[in-house]
């Protein structure tokens, strides 16, 4: 598929900024995971069958943080795997952008009962094993799904105001300069064509905002409202496939490497 305006995460950008290996930043991503796995901070802990660390490219510029797991999540130990999963997956797309290629995870790492919301005490139990992670990606943008992970990086905003859009992350949320670009969660979107709609004309701005934000980064002045996009890349061969994953991992195999980190991209 050919995503009109879809910025590649190429490493060839220059966009990290750090002297960590590939392989550095991965076992630190799964040593973090392997504290989520055996955590016991708070109550969720009690119910859960699997921990949720998160998972994704070490080497990525964007990461989605959703609110908490679900029932699939809760068997499987992987983040968006049922249908909101598969909406996700269908928004990157329609990009340009797979998966495997960006980092996710939530705010809570274990499934609240009943898919409640989860309690304040929950999610400041869970904010030092976001911090820590996001502190190792560096991630030039912060994309929010639904309200919960909004009010983390946006306090004090409402998702029906700010959807679609973007706005400094602040410095305690373990980002350096991030973005955090707000968008619907995929399971509001399940339940409303009209949230749907919405949430594919949210994300489509996202390639533009990750463009602006890695220019910001290396000091690189905002382009001019005349000046041109770069040309997106063809596609044609990305699935829907969430990737080869080890299942103590969480970062993707190195035999499903991303297509957007290629330099032939």
């Amino acid at each position: 598929m050919t995503a009109a305006g879809s910025t590649s995460l190429d490493s060839a950008t220059g966009a990290r900024r750090d002297d960590a290996t590939t392989e550095a930043r991965r076992a630190a991503l799964d040593a973090i995971a392997a504290e989520v796995r055996a955590c016991t901070r708070c109550r969720l802990a009690q119910g859960r069958t699997k921990a949720v660390p998160g998972e994704g490219h070490p080497d990525t510029e964007v990461v989605f943080v959703g609110e908490g797991p679900g029932q699939n999540e809760d068997q499987q130990g992987r983040p968006f795997v049922g249908r909101a999963g598969e909406l996700l997956v269908r928004w990157l797309a329609s990009i340009g952008w797979r998966r495997q290629e960006v980092f996710i995870t939530n705010i809570v790492k274990c499934r609240p009962p009943g898919n409640r919301d989860p309690e304040p005490d929950e999610i400041a139990a869970c904010a030092p094993y976001l911090r820590r992670q996001l502190e190792i990606l560096d991630p030039a943008i912060v994309v929010t799904l639904g309200r919960f992970s909004m009010g983390h990086f946006r306090p004090g905003s409402r998702i029906t105001q700010i959807h679609g859009t973007h706005a400094p992350a602040p410095a305690e949320t373990g980002t350096r300069d991030a973005e955090a670009f707000a968008l619907f969660h995929p399971a509001a979107a399940l339940r409303s064509t009209e949230v749907e709609r919405q949430s594919y004309e949210d994300i489509a701005a996202l390639p533009a905002v990750l463009q602006a934000a890695r220019g910001r980064r290396d000091g690189v002045p905002a382009a001019g409202p005349g000046d041109a996009a770069p040309e997106g890349r063809d596609d044609t061969t990305a699935d829907d496939d969430p990737g080869t994953m080890d299942p103590d991992s969480t970062t993707v195999a190195d035999d499903d490497e991303p297509t957007l980190f290629s330099a032939e991209s």
